[in-house]
């Protein structure tokens, strides 16, 4: 169906059409009109991929692409280094060349493309030790400058106008938990990129706080080896970051703690931690399937609880409104000897609530109930007497639209729709891992695990894409309308054969032998910008070691 013209240039749409005998002066503007149909579907055609290693080696996993040269780059963690494609001919990528910084430090974590510089975040070779951001020219791939940030520097993205680079400094503890480094937020002045300017967003004005927080909602329960509790600085670790369309505030979340941090760009200031909460899986449309002993899919309501503690996240605007779009993955603390998973069979719980009743006529302990979920032991016995009244899970499943001014709870949240389609279209695979086809291996853990998502704007519209890390499933969401959310669409290029995956384990075949395994980072690209004429996404497959091209067909039915 036909759309309503909009007269605004605010968005990069895709679809704008020139139209120089009927344009508008707004506010002495010119303002070119947008015609555009509402697409109620997308196809997601695969083109080309590129396989950079081995499987299950962590060869492809976040990507970013430079329009002028129509070259892709791709953090290929375990080498060191960040693989450039050329991608002219979107079925056929071609490698470049790659970036080694094995001379800077360790693993590349991330990579972004703004304007023509392209940055790695490269953690040193002590992952507890300051880590590095290393800039490339994205033209001539040469170097240009390496800057000193916090430690383990994971996600970086830029500012809407590239004159700052954000660095979400991750600052895990190491593997005895012996140390814990402090989470932290660089912010790099990129005006003069010869001579960055580094200021640091800590949380060391919290540590005061930390009681507060906890009691917010906040989870802050570090404890290293020698039994010394972490500070609050040193328990926050930033996981992602999404910088809002005004180029003023950033949201960082807080994977472990379940929060997002706001931080003032231009002060480098924290100035909120917003506790997200959890989802109540006991009410309709929350359900999920709890158990892979149960010997099908049960999707249904449980008595628990389901922390969003999100991995990815990104930020779109409807005027001067901000949106914060969740990929709910979840994430459990376990260093050195201390696991905060935990097992309904090793706790005491209230009876009142767990029962066979609750539990669907099995003892809530069974197997087939609630007896193989993770919960987590720091949350849930309110009155640390040993009894949880509330058993807290990891992640919850779905993906989430947050109003930036009310974080109280999410205006939109997918509930079971994700879990449910996966069941629908794969019921002989439905909750497999990726890396296993075995069906029902991931009920008790996550399930499909929504781990990516980006923002896309097509015409009129703006576009959720979502990972799912475990099924390896992209799912596409109309998010224009935040309360009015609607599904467009979904990939999956796996082939579930077993033969195959037992192959490319083994290495005598191709690492994507069974298909694209292990969605970890996806890149939205314009149609303005794209090689081919339409809109792509890229999708950095960590398990299959392959960055898969995405040719989207939006359509109106």
């Amino acid at each position: 169906m036909l759309a309503i013209t909009a007269l605004t240039a605010c968005n990069a749409d895709d679809d704008k059409k020139n139209n120089n005998n009927n344009n508008e002066i707004v506010s002495g503007v010119v303002q070119e009109p947008v015609e555009s149909v509402i697409y109620s579907k997308v196809t997601f055609v695969p083109a080309g991929s590129y396989v950079h290693g081995g499987f299950k080696e962590s060869a492809a996993e976040i990507t970013a692409f430079h329009p002028a040269t129509q070259r892709v780059f791709v953090v290929n963690a375990q080498n060191k280094k960040a693989d450039v494609l050329h991608l002219k001919n979107i079925h056929n990528p071609t490698l470049v060349t790659s970036l080694d910084v094995s001379d800077i430090g360790s693993t590349v974590n991330s990579v972004a493309v703004h304007g023509d510089i392209v940055a790695l975040a490269v953690q040193a070779n002590v992952k507890t030790d300051k880590g590095y951001v290393v800039l490339y020219d994205a033209k001539t791939l040469a170097r240009i400058s390496s800057i000193e940030v916090g430690a383990l520097p994971d996600m970086l993205t830029f500012t809407p106008d590239g004159k700052t680079l954000l660095v979400a400094n991750e600052g895990e503890p190491d593997d005895q938990y012996q140390i814990d480094p402090e989470g932290s937020v660089s912010i790099i002045n990129l005006t003069d990129v010869n001579r960055p300017i580094v200021m640091t967003a800590t949380f060391d004005a919290y540590n005061s706080q930390k009681q507060s927080l906890i009691d917010s909602g906040v989870r802050i329960f570090g404890q290293k080896a020698d039994g010394t509790m972490s500070s609050v600085a040193e328990d926050l670790e930033p996981e992602y970051i999404t910088v809002a369309e005004d180029g003023k505030t950033a949201y960082v979340s807080l994977q472990e703690n379940n929060a997002i941090a706001f931080i003032d760009i231009a002060s480098a200031t924290v100035t909120s931690i917003k506790a997200l909460g959890a989802k109540d899986h006991s009410k309709i449309g929350n359900e999920l399937d709890v158990s892979n002993k149960d010997g099908g899919i049960n999707i249904t309501t449980w008595p628990v609880m389901g922390m969003y503690m999100p991995d990815a996240i990104d930020t779109y605007s409807i005027g001067k409104k901000n949106y914060i779009v969740t990929a709910n993955e979840g994430d459990a603390r376990e260093w050195g000897s201390f696991n905060e998973e935990i097992s309904i069979k090793d706790i005491k719980v209230d009876g009142s609530k767990y029962n066979t009743l609750a539990c669907h006529g099995f003892d809530c302990v069974n197997d087939k109930a609630l007896g193989k979920l993770a919960f987590s032991s720091v949350m849930g016995d309110a009155n640390k007497q040993g009894v949880y009244g509330t058993l807290y899970s990891f992640g919850a499943r779905s993906f989430s639209i947050w109003d930036a001014d009310n974080m109280s709870a999410p205006i939109y949240d997918s509930g079971s729709l994700m879990e449910k389609y996966v069941a629908d279209k794969y019921p002989k695979n439905f909750n497999a891992s990726n890396d296993k086809n075995d069906f029902d291996n991931r009920s008790n853990n996550k399930g499909i695990e929504p781990e990516g998502i980006v923002i896309g704007r097509v015409g009129a519209q703006t576009i959720a894409f979502v990972g799912l890390e475990r099924i390896s499933s992209i799912m596409a969401f109309d998010v224009t309308d935040p309360l009015n959310v609607k599904l467009l669409g979904e990939i999956n290029t796996r082939s579930f054969d077993d033969a195959k995956l037992a192959a490319a384990k083994k290495g005598t075949a191709a690492a994507n032998a069974d298909g694209d395994l292990g969605p970890e980072g996806l890149t939205f690209i314009s149609k303005a910008d794209s090689p081919s004429g339409k809109p792509l996404l890229l999708v950095g497959f960590e398990v299959s070691g392959t960055s898969r091209v995405f040719e989207l067909d939006f359509t109106t039915s």
